[in-house]
C-alpha cells in the first residue's frame, strides 16, 4: 500500500472517491466538498495572489482543515492533469501563464534591460519558456545575468514583464570543478572555487574522465544534490586552464556570435579621409605601453609653447566612429562592458578586427582618433582644451621599460624629453593637488610561447608609467568639464569619501597605535598621506596603509556628479580607453554631440550616427550601473586568476620557508602574502599551538593568553608554505618550528595518485594537487 493508506490508482476527486476510473467524471468537477473550494475560486485565487500561491497558502485562505487538506491535494492533482493549472505544490499558476508572484532567473542583459525566464520552468519540450522584461526602478537594484528575483508579473500587449521585489541568493546553474573517482569507483566533483569546501556527487558523467576540467549542473534540490556534467573542458592544469576556469566561473561572454563579427568586417572598411578630420599626421605622437601590450588606445605628444608652459595633445582610438549606437557590435559591447585581461589571453569588449586592428594606434599607420587639446602652463594646471576628430600617424609605440631607458641614459629625442617637461609640470600640480598615495604593487605574469609559467614578480613603478597616467588624467578632466561646459550627459567615474561607518573603524584602529582620527573635520585624501609620512617605522607603516585602503569605497560609474576622492578631483570621466571600456565609449559619443563631431553619414550598412543614442541621453544610469557590474565582475576574474598562477608557480615549494607579510586577521586564524611575490593564505588559528589565541576586533590581531605572541596586519614573519592549491588559487602557511600542521582536506586517507585519475574516500574527495608538488 502507498504511504496515504489508499490503494494504487484510487485517487479522490471533488467530494467522491472513484476507483480505477478510465475517464475522468467531469460533471462532478465543480461540485465541492464541504468546506472545499471549485475549481473557479481556486483558479481566482492563484491569479489575484500577492504571493506564491501554493497548497499551503490554499488551504489557509479557505480555512480548510484534516480531511478536506487531504482533498484539496487531489483536487489540484486533478486539476494539472486537467490543464487549468501548472506548477507545484509550493507554487501553482495557471496553465499556460506564470504565478502572479514567482521567482525568476535572469538569462540576458539586452541594452541595460534585463531578461529573465522563471526559474523552475519545466513543462514539456514543446513549451518553451517565456521571455519576461525585468522592470526595475532605483540605481542600486541593477541586475546581471544569473541573478535570481522574487518579482511580480503581468501579462501586457507586448508580452510578460514583471517588477522586481526583492534580489535572492545566487544559485549557481553551472559548477566549475574537476571530475574525481573515489576508493569505490564513485565519481564526485571538486569544485574549484576555493569558497566551496565540499565536493558533490556525479549522478551523469557523460563522457568525463577522472582528472578532467568539467561543468556540470546541479539536480535535484536537496542541500547535497548531485551533479550531471554538461561540457568537458580538459586537462584543469594545462596552460591557459587558469583563465578558461575564471571565465567560465563568472559568465564571461568569450565568443562573439556571426552577426557582430559581420558588422565588424563591414565597419572596419569605413573610409578613413582626412577631409573632415583635423590632420594630425605631422606630429610625433607615441604611445607608450606596457611591452606585451595587445591594443593600443591612446598616445602622448606635447612642446614648449614659449610662455613656459605646453601645448599637449591626447589622441585616443575613435571607436565611437566604428561602432555605432544600437548596431550589433554597440549591443554585444554593452553587454561586456570592458574588457578581461588575463596573463595567457584577452577577453575582448570588441571583436579583433576592431580592437587589435582598425581601431588600435599602431605605428605608421593611419588611424582615426578622438584628439585632446590640451594649454598646460608651468605650473601645471590645464588652461584651456578642446577636443576634434582627428586622423593621426603614430610616430612610435614604446614600451614602458625602453622609453625610461632612453630617459635615464640621455638617448631619448625630442618628443620624448618634451613629454617628460610637461609631465614634471603636470607632476607640480597633482602634488599640490595631493591625491590619495597608497602604494598598491601589481603581479606581473610572464608565461612562454607554450603558455608555461617563466615568471611571476612584482611591475616595477616607473616615471614612464606616471608620465603617461597623468595625461591620461588631464584628458579625462577636460573631457568631464567639456561635456559640463555644454550641460551634456556625462558619465563619470566617481569614488566617494569613505562612509562614516568606515571612519569610525579606523577611528578605532588608529587608536591603538595612539593615533588620533578626528571625526568633526573633512576629511580629504591629503589627510591620510599627512598621517602616512609621519609614521617612521616601516611595519606600522603598512599597518596604517592597509587600513586606510581598507576604508575606501568603490570607485563606479554614474551619471551624478559625486567627485573623485582618491584622485582629489572634482570632476573625472574616463576617456582614454574606448577599445577596452564601454563608459569611455560612452563618453566619445557625448563628446560627438556636445560639440558637433558627427561625421558623414557612412555608405555601410550600419547606423548613422556616432553620438549618444536616445535612450542612453535620457537614462544614463542603467548602463552605468550595469558597466559597474561588469568592471566589478572583470576585477574579480583576473585577481582570481593571478591567484592559481601564483599558486601554480608555488606547488614546486611546498615546504619551503619565506618572508611573508600579514594582510588580514580574523578570529579564525590571519592571511599572510609573500613578499616581493604575493599570493594570499590563510594561516589556521588552529595551527598555531596549544596556545589559545583571542581575536581583538577593533585593534584586527589575535593575541596569545599565555605569552602575549600578537599577529597583526603588516607584520614580517617567516612562515612555511603549506598548501598550494593551483586549481582554487589557494594557499596555506604554517609557523616554521612548533605549533599544529596542516592536515590534508578531507576526513580520510589522502588520496593516490594513478596517472590523471586521483581516487580517495567517499565523501569528500580531496581537490587535486599540481602534479610537481612533494609530499606534505
Amino acid at each position: 500500500m502507498p504511504a496515504n493508506n489508499r490503494p494504487a490508482n484510487n485517487r479522490t476527486s471533488g467530494n467522491r472517491l472513484t476507483v480505477n476510473r478510465p475517464v475522468k467524471d467531469r460533471s462532478a468537477k465543480d461540485r465541492p466538498a464541504p468546506g472545499l473550494p471549485t475549481r473557479k475560486q481556486i483558479l481566482d485565487f492563484i491569479q489575484n495572489a500577492t504571493e506564491p500561491a501554493g497548497k499551503r497558502e490554499i488551504s489557509r485562505h479557505f480555512g480548510l482543515k484534516g480531511n478536506e487538506k487531504i482533498q484539496l491535494k487531489a483536487l489540484l492533482k486533478d486539476m494539472a492533469e486537467e490543464g487549468l493549472i501548472d506548477g507545484k505544490r509550493t507554487a501553482f499558476h495557471k496553465m499556460g501563464g506564470l504565478p502572479k508572484v514567482t521567482v525568476l532567473r535572469v538569462i540576458d542583459i539586452d541594452e541595460g534591460e534585463a531578461i529573465a525566464v522563471p526559474d523552475t520552468w519545466q513543462p514539456d519540450d514543446a513549451t518553451p519558456p517565456p521571455r519576461i522584461r525585468l522592470i526595475e526602478k532605483g540605481r542600486n537594484s541593477a541586475l546581471r545575468k544569473g541573478d535570481r528575483v522574487l518579482s511580480r508579473t503581468e501579462e501586457s500587449a507586448t508580452g510578460w514583464r514583471a517588477f522586481p521585489m526583492k534580489k535572492l541568493e545566487l544559485r549557481a546553474d553551472q559548477i566549475l570543478g574537476v571530475v574525481e573517482i573515489d576508493g569505490g569507483g564513485k565519481p564526485w566533483l571538486a569544485p574549484v572555487d576555493k569558497r566551496i569546501r565540499n565536493s558533490s556527487p556525479i549522478s551523469d558523467l557523460g563522457e568525463a574522465k577522472a582528472g578532467e576540467l568539467v561543468l556540470g549542473v546541479p539536480i535535484g534540490r536537496s542541500a547535497r544534490p548531485s551533479v550531471k556534467v554538461t561540457e568537458v573542458l580538459g586537462e584543469p592544469l594545462a596552460p591557459k586552464a587558469f583563465s578558461l576556469i575564471a571565465i567560465h566561473k563568472h559568465g564571461i561572454p568569450n565568443h562573439f556570435i556571426e552577426e557582430v563579427l559581420e558588422e565588424a568586417q563591414v565597419s572596419a572598411k569605413l573610409p578613413l579621409s582626412a577631409e573632415h578630420r583635423e590632420d594630425l599626421r605631422h606630429l610625433p605622437i607615441v604611445a607608450i605601453d606596457p611591452s606585451d601590450a595587445r591594443d593600443h588606445d591612446d598616445a602622448i605628444w606635447a612642446a614648449p609653447d614659449g610662455e613656459g608652459g605646453f601645448d599637449a595633445l591626447v589622441a585616443i582610438a575613435d571607436v565611437s566612429f566604428y561602432v555605432r549606437p544600437g548596431g550589433q557590435i554597440d549591443r554585444e559591447a554593452r553587454r561586456r562592458g570592458n574588457s578581461v585581461y588575463f596573463p595567457d589571453r584577452v577577453v575582448p569588449m570588441l571583436p579583433e578586427v576592431l580592437s587589435a586592428d582598425v581601431c588600435s594606434l599602431r605605428s605608421g599607420e593611419d588611424r582615426a582618433a578622438m584628439a585632446c587639446h590640451m594649454k598646460i602652463d608651468a605650473e601645471g594646471k590645464i588652461t584651456d582644451w578642446r577636443f576634434t576628430r582627428a586622423i593621426v600617424r603614430i610616430d612610435e609605440v614604446i614600451a614602458y621599460e625602453e622609453a625610461q631607458a632612453r630617459i635615464d641614459e640621455g638617448r631619448a629625442q625630442d618628443h620624448l624629453t618634451n613629454l617628460w617637461a610637461a609631465w614634471k609640470a603636470l607632476a607640480t600640480a597633482r602634488s599640490n593637488r595631493d591625491p590619495l598615495e597608497l602604494e598598491l604593487p601589481e603581479r606581473r605574469v610572464k608565461l612562454d610561447e607554450k603558455g608555461r609559467i617563466t615568471e611571476i614578480a612584482i611591475r616595477e613603478r616607473l616615471d614612464a608609467h606616471r608620465v603617461v597616467e597623468d595625461f591620461m588624467i588631464a584628458a579625462n578632466v577636460a573631457a568631464a568639464k567639456a561635456l559640463e561646459a555644454k550641460t551634456a550627459p556625462v558619465v563619470y567615474r566617481i569614488h566617494e569619501t569613505p562612509s562614516r561607518e568606515k571612519l569610525m573603524a579606523l577611528k578605532d584602529y588608529l587608536a591603538t597605535f595612539g593615533k588620533k582620527l578626528a571625526m568633526g573635520q573633512v576629511i580629504t585624501p591629503s589627510l591620510f598621506n599627512r598621517m602616512l609620512k609621519d609614521v617612521t617605522d616601516e611595519t606600522e607603516k603598512a599597518l596604517i596603509m592597509e587600513a586606510v585602503l581598507r576604508s575606501q569605497t568603490q570607485a563606479y560609474y554614474g551619471p551624478a556628479n559625486a567627485g573623485h576622492f582618491g584622485l582629489a578631483l572634482a570632476s573625472y570621466a574616463h576617456f582614454t580607453s574606448p577599445i577596452r571600456r564601454y563608459a569611455d565609449l560612452l563618453v566619445h559619443r557625448a563628446l560627438v554631440d556636445a560639440y558637433g563631431l558627427e561625421q558623414p553619414k557612412p555608405k555601410a550598412d550600419i547606423p548613422a550616427l556616432s553620438g549618444l543614442s536616445e535612450r542612453d541621453r535620457e537614462d544614463l544610469g542603467r548602463v552605468s550601473d550595469a558597466i559597474s557590474q561588469a568592471e566589478r565582475r572583470a576585477m574579480e576574474a583576473e585577481r582570481e586568476t593571478i591567484d592559481r598562477y601564483v599558486a601554480a608557480w608555488l606547488a614546486s615549494r611546498v615546504g619551503e620557508v619565506f618572508d611573508t607579510r600579514i594582510t588580514g586577521v580574523q578570529k579564525f586564524g590571519f592571511f599572510a602574502t609573500i613578499v616581493g611575490l604575493g599570493g594570499d593564505g590563510l594561516v589556521p588559528v588552529s595551527t598555531l599551538g596549544d596556545e589559545r589565541f583571542t581575536f581583538d576586533e577593533k585593534a584586527k590581531v589575535l593575541v596569545g593568553d599565555e605569552t602575549g605572541t600578537v599577529f597583526s596586519i603588516g607584520q614580517i614573519l617567516k612562515l612555511r608554505l603549506a598548501e598550494a592549491n593551483a586549481l582554487t588559487g589557494a594557499l596555506k602557511y604554517e609557523l616554521p618550528d612548533g605549533g599544529g600542521r596542516i592536515e590534508p582536506r578531507g576526513n580520510a586517507p589522502a588520496l593516490k595518485h594513478k596517472g590523471k585519475h586521483f581516487v580517495g574516500q567517499r565523501g569528500r574527495p580531496k581537490n587535486i594537487r599540481h602534479q610537481g608538488r612533494g609530499k606534505r
